[in-house]
């Protein structure tokens, strides 16, 4: 079944072709006629393929348009951001997370969002029926651009657009501004789902040194000279994965650089919560001139909850509204967007969030003490969040380390799921809050001593 399904994929088979018949076929694969025969019937009921009598079977579709293992490099399944993802994302219950990228579910303020659950179903009909307004609710636009503004960002709930997703602000961003094969810079490591979702949108992919005060300046001056790119994707607080906080002075040279060459910079704030007071912003240095300002609520209030924004030009924000029409039909979850307006109006979650920054600066001391006893060391330590950034000891190889945890129902996030450059085979990111089992520590110092040096 594999074996057609990749010729499918290449397309060495395309619709309407006739399939190799099963005695042929058995003889290729050194397997019985009787296999092919099942085979072959299995990939029928899926669809891929059909019979006829007497003839055969053949291909009855064809491939989808873009397959996303043939953009990029062909990387191991297992070191793949995708794999990540799913294996932290479909995890049973008893699997141990420290490779995923959010807070475990009894941190967050279940309570806020029942009671905001219990107040939405209360609401009028037409939010729990209806299409989402194209630029989401008004009363949750002017309560971020109240938010903004405190930090520095001028943008008014016209200059703000809801959407399903921080991800989603992402791609509808990409369809904007960067068609194939331009190019896009990206700190290396980087958010390891920022790739995979250029790759999706055929974008050229360029990585710039990531330092603890931000890019490495004389290195993203040079890229941005020699490559032009179209956008800079970026975290500007609390950077995924280092946990690293980008400094004034790298700001502004940042900004100076991409106004020298017509460079858009996309500054996901995602973290900015995390964060025990304000740190430089570009938004706020640039103006929303030609800074794009993405976040989204997943991280600190619930994931299931699926709401993210976009803070941009008044012009570009209608360009974006007729974006997400075209590809969502209108805008945000009204029943998310009520949702998460209910949960941050709730008197209890200023509270909650000064209790998640102590609880997780006890955490990361905590589980950075207990690396250090391992050989494991961080990169650095960050001013807040839940990302450790480690280097494994001398000989290790993370992505061996994180087969060998998985066999013991631990998921780790090996460091060149994050690295353009692929040079990051010695760094590992943790997240702090999923590491309260000390199973994790056994499990990691084993897979440690069995990777060979």
């Amino acid at each position: 079944m594999e074996a057609i399904r990749a010729r499918v994929a290449r397309r060495a088979l395309g619709t309407g072709d006739r399939l190799p018949s099963i005695r042929a076929f058995a003889a290729t694969m050194a397997v019985s006629p009787s296999t092919v025969v099942e085979a072959y019937d299995r990939l029928a009921a899926e669809g891929l393929i059909r019979a006829r009598q007497g003839s055969g079977f053949y291909v009855a579709s064809a491939p989808p348009p873009l397959t996303l293992a043939e953009i990029g490099p062909k990387l191991d399944r297992a070191l793949d951001p995708f794999w990540v993802s799913r294996q932290s994302l479909d995890a049973a219950a008893a699997v141990a997370k420290p490779g995923c990228g959010w807070l475990p579910a009894d941190w967050m303020p279940n309570d806020a969002i029942r009671r905001a659950l219990r107040k939405v179903a209360r609401t009028d009909a037409a939010i729990l029926s209806d299409y989402g307004a194209t630029r989401g609710p008004l009363a949750l636009r002017h309560l971020l651009a109240r938010q903004f503004a405190t930090e520095g960002v001028d943008a008014g709930p016209d200059g703000i657009l809801l959407t399903g997703s921080g991800t989603q602000a992402i791609d509808l961003i990409c369809r904007f501004l960067v068609r194939p094969g331009e190019t896009v810079l990206v700190d290396d490591p980087c958010y390891f789902n920022f790739q995979a979702l250029l790759r999706a949108h055929q974008a050229t992919i360029v990585g710039v040194p990531y330092t603890p005060n931000g890019p490495d300046i004389e290195r993203f001056a040079d890229v941005v000279a020699q490559h032009r790119p179209r956008l800079y994707i970026t975290n500007s607080a609390l950077h995924n994965p280092t946990g690293a906080t980008l400094s004034p002075q790298a700001a502004h040279r940042v900004l100076t650089i991409a106004a020298e060459h017509g460079m858009t910079i996309v500054e996901d704030d995602i973290f900015a919560d995390f964060e025990p007071e304000p740190s430089a912003r570009l938004a706020a240095l640039d103006g929303l001139s030609s800074v794009i300002r993405i976040g989204s609520f997943s991280k600190t209030l619930s994931a299931s909850i699926r709401c993210g924004y976009i803070a941009a030009r008044t012009d570009w924000i209608e360009a974006l509204i007729d974006l997400q029409v075209a590809t969502s039909f209108g805008g945000v979850s009204p029943v998310a967007a009520e949702l998460v307006l209910a949960a941050l109006s709730d008197g209890s979650y200023r509270k909650h969030l000064d209790g998640l920054r102590r609880r997780l600066n006890g955490a990361r001391r905590d589980v950075a003490d207990k690396l250090e006893r391992l050989g494991i060391s961080p990169w650095m330590m960050p001013r807040g969040g839940f990302y450790l950034w480690c280097s494994l000891p001398v000989g290790c190889d993370s992505a061996e380390v994180a087969h060998a945890a998985l066999n013991h129902d631990v998921v780790l996030a090996p460091g060149n799921v994050f690295s353009v450059s692929q040079n990051a085979s010695r760094y590992m990111r943790f997240n702090v809050a999923q590491m309260g089992e000390p199973r994790i520590f056994e499990v990691l110092a084993r897979a440690l001593a069995a990777t060979p040096d």
